[in-house]
């Protein structure tokens, strides 16, 4: 898998999720995901040898994807301890990024209070 499957993989579980947005807030070189304006997937498009994508983990996580992961590394960009990028690499699927992307929405949401949490 390409670095830019594992970001059109990213791009497509974003926006089959309820109440989300994109754009660009930061650089016009870094899509931005968004629940309830909260931040959940970003996509680095400014450097084609960096095709990666960054989302939120758990703590314990990272590191275990790190581990498992030469490809998977702390998040650029944001706090280390709380985001992790994604390049393509060995073991790199389908499967993991959408997970990712999954758990990173999921995660934001649960932070929310009710009444901003998707339907």
């Amino acid at each position: 898998m390409s670095g830019e499957e594992v970001q059109r993989i990213a791009r497509q579980v974003a926006e089959g999720l309820p109440e989300t947005s994109s754009g660009y807030p930061f650089t016009p070189h870094l899509q931005v995901w968004k629940v309830a304006g909260k931040v959940f997937l970003i996509v680095t498009e400014d450097d084609p040898d960096q095709q990666i994508v960054t989302v939120k983990i758990g703590l314990d996580h990272g590191d275990a994807l790190q581990r498992d992961h030469a490809s998977i590394s702390r998040g650029h960009y944001l706090n280390k301890e709380h985001w992790v990028s994604i390049a393509a690499g060995p073991g790199i699927t389908r499967t993991i990024v959408e997970d990712l992307v999954h758990g990173s929405y999921e995660l934001v949401t649960a932070a929310l209070s009710g009444k901003d949490r998707p339907e």
